[in-house]
């Protein structure tokens, strides 16, 4: 191509042919970021899944791959390793849609393992499996500083699992160290089958303690392990079943807004925000913070996530990712709570850029002061209009054009 040209009278041309800026051909951003990377995650463990059935229901297995050449595969390990993969996959993509730091760590690994699988059968129906595997994981990689919240897990479920990884330490430590005294119980794989099926209250009856002792040892671990397993439901299981129920009431909780990228913020309702939804909702996912719980029921029909929280509260503003956020509106009739607002977003991410709706005309100022990017007040601009319309000056959408923000306002009538 011919060097731009370089006459000052051919700069429309050079405008035309030579554009500094270009615009790209696909959003590859919606392609390979931490959504896809979560969906094709899902894919892989579906897969995982069917495969891994499909091996089961082979007799024999072949192992013809050539992974096989290589490493001595067991062959019981490729048998119910699709299927195991599966549920541990099942449970990371969970948290993968929530974020979460460990889930990412952990798909890592499940990844390589589960890609290894197809190379040892090489089966048709594993092929699938492979190139979704080898597809997803450099998406979980370039992704991975998404990934970036920690488990917070709460006190009492750090104690229930220890609670629960305790019985099952004891109950094995146990077991073996009686083993003299149980029937079929010879080894530590014996130990671990017989507490944990013990816990469950399976009690196949291949293994049975023969005294005394032993049958008090086998109640012990019935118990404290059933009230493990109990608290520990209640505790993990409770919060999701939690969350579920605000997700049917229409309430979004922290953990579900956090896929949300290149959205926008809005803190508080009131007269203004109403209309803007309707702008907004269209081209954007539109996230509504607001404390007032007749407002949430009044907006269970629109196509908004809401949160419930303070808006001038920095941690709710972090669940409503803020810092991915493209935008954030400030909005409520209470200007003296929007500033405060505008001041905790300034303080969660400094670059975002924060509009804000002054209902009284002398607090423009104060959003200025506090880092507002742009300032409207409705009041003033719906004044102009009405001026400006009964004087037959043109129609209200011509109007409208014409019309702009209060700093567009104060650098026009700034002297020269």
């Amino acid at each position: 191509m011919a060097n731009a040209p370089e006459d000052s009278t051919d700069k429309t041309l050079e405008d035309v042919f030579y554009p500094a800026d270009r615009v790209p051909f696909v959003e590859w951003d919606e392609f390979t970021g931490a959504k896809p990377t979560v969906v094709l995650t899902g894919v892989v463990t579906l897969l995982a899944f069917v495969t891994g059935l499909s091996n089961l229901s082979q007799t024999p297995l072949l192992l013809d791959g050539p992974l096989t050449a290589v490493i001595d595969l067991p062959l019981a390990a490729v048998r119910f390793g699709g299927v195991l993969f599966a549920f541990v996959l099942g449970i990371v993509t969970v948290g993968l849609q929530r974020r979460k730091r460990l889930a990412w760590r952990v798909a890592t690994v499940v990844l390589l393992g589960l890609g290894l699988l197809p190379l040892a059968t090489f089966q048709p129906t594993d092929i699938p499996l492979l190139v979704l595997t080898l597809v997803t994981y450099p998406l979980l990689v370039r992704n991975r500083h998404r990934f970036d919240q920690s488990l917070g897990l709460s006190p009492i479920q750090i104690a229930s699992l220890s609670a629960i990884f305790g019985v099952v330490l004891y109950g094995t430590v146990g077991a073996y160290g009686l083993r003299g005294q149980f029937l079929e119980l010879d080894s530590w794989g014996d130990a671990v089958y017989y507490v944990v099926v013990t816990i469950a209250t399976v009690g196949y009856g291949d293994i049975t303690p023969m005294t005394a002792e032993a049958r008090w040892f086998s109640l012990s671990i019935i118990l404290f392990g059933t009230g493990a397993f109990t608290v520990a439901v209640g505790a993990l299981i409770g919060p999701a079943i939690e969350s579920r129920m605000a997700t049917a009431f229409g309430v979004m909780t922290a953990s579900e807004l956090t896929l949300l990228e290149d959205h926008v913020v809005v803190l508080g309702y009131g007269d203004v925000t109403a209309s803007l939804l309707d702008e907004l909702t269209d081209e954007r996912e539109v996230v509504v913070v607001t404390p007032d719980e007749d407002t949430v029921a009044s907006l269970q029909d629109e196509d908004v996530n809401l949160l419930t929280g303070d808006p001038t509260d920095e941690a709710v503003l972090r669940d409503a990712r803020v810092g991915t956020a493209s935008g954030v509106v400030v909005g409520s009739d209470d200007d003296a709570r929007d500033v405060l607002g505008v001041i905790a977003v300034k303080n969660v991410n400094p670059e975002v850029r924060t509009v804000a709706a002054a209902t009284a005309e002398k607090h423009v100022e104060k959003f200025r002061a506090v880092g507002a990017d742009e300032v409207i007040n409705p009041r003033s601009i719906g004044g102009r209009l009405l001026g400006q319309s009964v004087l037959g000056r043109g129609s209200t959408e011509s109007l409208l054009d014409g019309v702009g923000t209060e700093d567009d306002r104060s650098d026009t009538d700034a002297p020269d």
